[in-house]
């Protein structure tokens, strides 16, 4: 796969053949993807919405009004759902909504996500994320240099340096992330994605066997 590298500055790049980087020729990995990011998503969910049913919520047990006479149909009890705070019939109680996915199929489908960014032409490899100073439009300029129209990014590096932490915190729709903490779903989410030299070749590693 051949990825643009670009300088530091970003006002230069070349095409560079990454041999080890992950390659598909058909449809292999697609439902993998799928079934792991929408994992990802299910994972995220705090599982906590609770609602109360007749028999948990507070009010009187005393019959409304008398069975019979009354012209209207009968009603039992003020707490049943179709009386005004009564109990909600049939409604969301804490439950786990996490998914368990092994390691051939993560891995797989991270290879997947890596091979349809890459694809895209929407993963481009820097040389360093350094900046003198940690002045967000140091760091600014250099993102323009790489992509002069963009919307949200990612930056990807094995360990961030701190003035290139600090400049980039405070950019509208960039975001950071470690190689080592890369996911799937972060793959999938951000179009354009800037990675260090470091930083391809821990994912190209972990892509290859570690984990993902």
């Amino acid at each position: 796969m051949k990825l643009k590298v670009y300088t530091a500055d970003g006002t230069k790049s070349e095409e560079k053949d990454f041999a080890s980087f992950p390659a598909f020729e058909d449809d292999k990995g697609v439902a993998a993807l799928r079934q792991v990011v929408l994992a990802h998503q299910a994972n995220a969910r705090q599982g906590n919405a609770s609602t109360k049913t007749r028999a948990e919520v507070a009010g009187s047990g005393k019959k409304l009004f008398r069975q019979k006479g009354s012209g209207t149909a009968r009603q039992g009890s003020r707490r049943v759902p179709h009386q005004r705070h009564g109990g909600i019939a049939h409604g969301p109680k804490p439950r786990d909504f996490s998914q368990k996915i092994n390691r051939k199929m993560k891995t797989l489908a991270f290879q997947r996500a890596l091979f349809e960014r890459a694809n895209e032409g929407g993963l481009s490899v820097i040389e360093a994320l350094e900046v003198k100073e940690p002045k967000t439009q140091l760091f600014n300029r250099v993102l323009t240099a790489v992509l002069p129209t963009r919307g949200k990014v990612l930056i990807v590096d094995d360990q961030f340096e701190n003035n290139a932490a600090l400049a980039a915190r405070n950019i509208e729709g960039v975001s950071l992330s470690e190689a080592g903490n890369l996911s799937t779903l972060d793959v999938v989410r951000y179009r354009h994605i800037i990675v260090s030299a470091k930083g391809i070749e821990t994912i190209i590693a972990r892509a290859n066997g570690g984990e993902s």
